[in-house]
């Protein structure tokens, strides 16, 4: 894809950004199988098991096409947590990313992070026609200082906001990427007047930290309840 106008460069310094994992992965960092284990050695059976797939390890070895061991993070806080956001990616991507690579998503503020969080997990039931589920999410804070792309309120790139195809906003993520961006400061298309930021560059991720905790809970609505806890 060639872009006949990049998007503007905009410096950002902004704190406390909030990206929302479930919270089994962020409680169990090394691996989710920890808690199965009765004792070392069935431990290390698990270990083993998990490590064969584990996209994280490969990537932090080296083996994946998409990022360079060069690129992910080492001896930070939760650096494991910053390392699966671009090495497991939906294999049919994201927004600003395709399969091959991930990115870290995250909201400016934190009811513009359950709202994506919601949509997505709406979908999930609508497609099996249930509604009825509660997950635990784990706010990540982040930090960020740096220049971005930003498309906000850019007309010429409407298309890579389309709420129902990834299509061109991938397109201009590759091309981005292939570029050297940093990311793409955008408009949260699931909550309106929300600003997220998809940062292509795990040395970027500044201050890792816990946040709140938040249980959704789904009962027969595809609009969950939202408690903090």
């Amino acid at each position: 894809m060639i872009l006949a106008v990049l998007p503007k460069l905009t410096s950002l310094r902004q704190f406390d950004t909030c990206r929302l994992l479930p919270s089994r992965f962020a409680d169990f960092e090394d691996s989710v199988l920890a808690p199965l284990a009765d004792n070392d050695a069935t431990l290390r059976d698990l270990f083993d098991l998990d490590n064969a797939t584990n996209e994280r390890l490969r990537g932090e070895a080296g083996l994946l096409p998409g990022i360079g061991m060069d690129e992910l993070v080492f001896g930070v806080p939760n650096f494991r947590i910053i390392n699966a956001a671009y090495t497991y990616a939906r294999p049919e991507g994201s927004r600003f990313n395709d399969g091959r690579r991930g990115a870290w998503y995250c909201a400016f503020e934190a009811d513009t992070a359950l709202a994506e969080v919601s949509f997505h997990k709406t979908v999930e039931y609508q497609e099996i026609g249930r509604f009825d589920d509660s997950v635990t999410y784990q706010a990540m804070l982040a930090d960020f200082n740096g220049s971005f792309h930003d498309i906000r309120g850019v007309r010429g790139f409407a298309r890579s906001l389309d709420p129902r195809s990834y299509v061109a906003s991938q397109e201009l993520a590759n091309t981005l990427l292939e570029l050297g961006s940093m990311g793409v400061i955008y408009p949260s298309v699931r909550h309106p007047g929300g600003t997220n930021l998809a940062c292509f560059r795990p040395a970027l991720v500044g201050n890792v930290r816990r946040g709140q905790a938040y249980r959704l809970t789904w009962a027969g609505s595809p609009v969950p309840t939202v408690e903090i806890i």
